[in-house]
Order: structure tokens, then C-alpha cells, then sequence
């Protein structure tokens, strides 16, 4: 009896809910050099730009609701063992009532030391220059930028090493870290993935569902809760 589902999500899950996906024509990067605002050396030339351009993620992610695919995945928990690893940054599983969730990325109602990257607070406002952590060091958004390491990864691996089902919603799985993770998935377990373009085509036990995640993902979970 299949017990274990690992779901990996990307951008296009929380695209519907209007959350902008990375580098999309008119998306989030365009009219900024994503070095500036999203690696270490941006953050040291201009904390201020970083700063404002996560500020206005974190205001508009507090605008928006989870979307269908969102409520599916909770509902998947009723029958099975779900855990979800999401590259996004936004809590938008969370509020859908998924109790698992893997933020491979960091997650941006969090702030964290500049001086201990351990030293991690719940921050739904602003971050701002001044706002200081105990040891008065400035917070940064817990965020992980271009050229950090993705300290979630090894969890991660470890998830997708015990999957009896994976699930791969809204993400090209062509970005590393994250694309390696395929690597670990056991033998001959089945995989679906959801994608309205999907850029890879079916084969043995791959399954792929070209419809975008809010039409996709409650398909194949009332199929999976509801076996004909």
C-alpha cells in the first residue's frame, strides 16, 4: 500500500495565486540585475535596494490567497504520508494546511541574523536598516541568494530518498540544486509531473499532466484519493 508521497513545487504553483515567477516575460527580475538584489555582494553594495525589493515581495505576498492546487496537496494529507520541499519562498502551502513543508529557498515572512545565520525570526513587516537581531547585527531576509548554500539540500535528499510517489508541480527541474534531487528518488517509483509546457516527455514510470497546477494537481489527487 503506497504510504509516502514527496511532492517538489516550484514558481508555477503559487503563479495562479499571483505571486510573480522567477525571470516570466513582465515577472519578477525584470528591470533588476538579479546580482544586485539577490547575492551577498548586492547585499553588501546597497543593503537599502535588497531590503526594498524583498519589502515589497513580503507586502504582496500578504495580499494573496493559496489557489486550488495549494488546498489539493492539504487534502492529499488525509490519506498519506505528504511532505512537500518547495522552492518558493512564500507560505502559501502552509495556509492551504499542508503540515510538511521543506522551504529549500529560505522563506520570506522570516528574518535572520546577519551575524548567525541560526538566529531566524518570524517578520511579516518591512525589514529596514537599523532593524537590529539581539546581538545588534541588521537582519536580512531569510533568503537563500545566488552563490550561498542551500542548507535545507541535505534534508531534502534525505525526503526524497524515502518517497513511494513523487510529484513534481510548477518547476522546469532544470535549476540546480533543486534539479538533482531527481537523482535520489528510489527506482521504478512513480512520478508525475505537472507543467502546461512540460519540457520533458513521458517514459516508464513517468506520468506527465500538461495542465497548469490549479487544474492538474486536484485532478490527479482525486484520482489518487478516489482509485477507480
Amino acid at each position: 500500500m503506497l504510504e509516502k508521497i514527496v511532492v517538489l513545487t516550484g514558481a508555477g504553483v503559487s503563479a495562479e495565486s499571483g505571486i510573480k515567477t522567477f525571470r516570466d516575460a513582465g515577472g519578477l527580475w525584470e528591470g533588476h540585475d538579479v546580482m544586485e538584489i539577490a547575492s551577498p555582494a548586492g547585499w553588501k553594495n546597497n543593503q537599502k535596494k535588497v531590503l526594498e525589493f524583498y519589502n515589497q515581495r513580503r507586502r504582496q505576498l500578504l495580499t494573496v490567497k493559496p489557489n486550488a492546487s495549494h488546498f489539493a496537496l492539504a487534502e492529499l494529507e488525509k490519506e498519506f504520508q505528504v511532505e512537500i520541499i518547495t522552492q518558493n519562498i512564500d507560505d502559501l502551502h502552509e495556509r492551504a494546511g499542508s503540515t510538511k513543508v521543506t522551504h529549500l529557498h529560505g522563506e520570506l515572512l522570516k528574518a535572520r541574523s546577519t551575524f548567525n545565520e541560526n538566529l531566524v525570526l518570524d517578520w511579516k513587516q518591512d525589514i529596514n536598516i537599523g532593524d537590529f537581531c539581539e546581538f545588534n547585527y541588521q537582519l536580512r531576509p531569510h533568503v537563500v541568494w545566488f552563490g550561498e548554500a542551500v542548507p535545507m539540500f541535505e534534508k531534502a535528499m534525505e525526503i526524497v530518498s524515502e518517497a513511494e510517489m513523487l510529484i513534481i508541480i510548477g518547476t522546469s527541474m532544470q535549476v540546480y540544486p533543486a534539479a538533482g534531487l531527481l537523482d535520489f528518488a528510489p527506482n521504478g517509483i512513480p512520478i508525475y509531473f505537472i507543467d502546461p509546457k512540460p519540457n520533458i516527455s513521458e517514459k516508464g514510470n513517468l506520468q506527465i499532466i500538461a495542465k497548469k497546477a490549479s487544474l492538474g494537481v486536484p485532478e490527479l489527487v482525486k484520482n489518487l484519493l478516489n482509485p477507480s
